[in-house]
């Protein structure tokens, strides 16, 4: 695909280009778990809210209210074209077909996203989604995708038309090296996670078609499902952290709390019937997780390593599966934190062989323009935007993560959690985005 990327920003013709342009423009994972979620929560009310890590940025000031709330609306106008719910019903994924069932395509032939509520408070927007949570779900996916576009158009606004040519010149050549120094590693297992964070929707089009082009076998697939659909190619994910904890603030007791986190697997494995079995033990602290785990999570395919140090976390769960009598060959690890080419290569170097292990990238694929403004603006340096639920049921929902910067929720609520599940293998490790 060939975009004119200067021109198309020099020209400011973005009310055409909508930042999100399908309702399938979302991670794969966020489709199977409204799934699950419809299957056994439908009724739950919970609460997401748009987080901004960054704090010196403040989006409230440099973002344009009526042209967010603008994206927003049309957001709410999208619903699922029968193309694409046919494809969810007939496509096979990871090998299996009819993963969806035929009673979840038809109920969301009628989906729409609920309302949504939109404050300015300290130069940042307070940006939240209420209602069910088979409803509110999805808001996360589009809320991020289009926040960091209409950064992105923000400082492209501010370019010359010759700053904006050498700019993505620069980009292109960024990836072009990326690529080149992946390419040819023997085992090497790649797949694209940028949605939420990208520069915008044609620019993690162009580098997801650059890499099937260039990295062949060697590039797995797209966690974006409207990509995934538009180009063929393989839709990558599972689960996330909320589910785990919308579980665990609908405990009752501490007991239920801490074995909320092996409820939802038990779920997830009947739901999906032995498929889809890669665990995220980090909600709650992947020591504590592992330590407490049932003997059948054993008989799970892998993990998926999000925010502790990777090459220690994985470290910790080969030793895990080698106490239990399992072998790590047969086990597969997806790396998934903040990655960027260094260290990929070398977290492939350090367990090829090992174990079965992948990469999922994201933020410094999709938009990593570090260093490409000629005059030397940070204008697109990537920022930690999250959006996580905060409520179900009107209690707190609460991440504790292994990294102490990303846990969430109200202090009061994140010391009781802490003292509940410990911090045994939890640290302070930079959040790079």
């Amino acid at each position: 695909m060939i975009v004119n990327f200067s021109q198309r920003a020099h020209n400011h013709n973005f009310e055409a280009d909508w930042a999100v342009r399908s309702l399938l423009d979302t991670d794969f994972y966020k489709l199977l778990m409204l799934q699950f979620i419809w299957k056994h929560f439908p009724d739950v009310p919970v609460t997401f809210g748009l987080i901004n890590r960054s704090r010196t940025v403040r989006l409230a000031d440099e973002l344009d209210e009526t042209e967010l709330r603008r994206q927003l609306d049309h957001v709410r106008d999208l619903r699922f074209r029968r193309s694409e719910l046919i494809w969810l019903a007939g496509n096979s994924f990871y090998g299996k077909r009819g993963i969806f069932e035929p009673e979840f395509i038809e109920w969301l032939a009628g989906f729409q996203l609920p309302a949504y509520r939109l404050e300015r408070r300290d130069g940042q927007f307070e940006l939240c989604f209420d209602g069910s949570w088979t409803q509110s779900t999805l808001w996360e996916i589009y809320g991020l995708s289009i926040v960091n576009e209409l950064r992105t158009r923000k400082a492209l606004g501010r370019m010359s038309e010759f700053e904006l040519d050498i700019f993505y010149a620069r980009g292109k050549a960024k990836l072009w090296d990326k690529i080149e120094r992946l390419r040819g590693i023997p085992g090497l297992a790649v797949a694209d996670f940028g949605t939420r964070r990208r520069h915008s929707f044609l620019w993690q089009e162009f580098v997801v078609q650059a890499m099937a082009a260039e990295l062949g076998n060697s590039f797995i697939g797209t966690s974006n499902a409207y990509i995934a659909f538009k180009h063929d190619l393989e839709a990558i994910g599972t689960n996330a952290h909320e589910l785990p904890m919308v579980l665990a603030a609908l405990a009752d007791t501490d007991e239920q709390r801490v074995s909320a986190q092996y409820r939802m697997l038990e779920l997830w494995q009947r739901t999906y019937g032995g498929a889809l079995l890669v665990m995220l033990p980090d909600t709650y602290g992947t020591t504590q997780f592992l330590a407490n785990a049932p003997d059948w999570t054993t008989g799970w395919t892998g993990i998926r390593i999000d925010s502790k140090e990777p090459a220690a976390a994985a470290e910790e769960y080969m030793d895990w599966l080698v106490a239990r009598g399992a072998d790590p060959r047969d086990k597969r690890i997806l790396f998934s934190d903040g990655l960027d080419v260094g260290e990929i290569l070398r977290l492939h170097g350090r367990f090829a062989g090992r174990v079965k292990h992948g990469f999922g990238w994201g933020t410094l694929l999709t938009n990593d323009f570090r260093d490409c403004h000629p005059r030397g603006a940070a204008d697109f340096d990537p920022i930690s935007l999250v959006c996580k639920v905060q409520e179900a049921a009107g209690r707190p929902a609460v991440k504790l993560s292994d990294n102490y910067l990303k846990a969430t929720g109200p202090a009061a609520d994140v010391a009781q959690y802490r003292a509940l599940f410990g911090t045994a293998g939890v640290a302070n490790v930079p959040v790079v985005v």
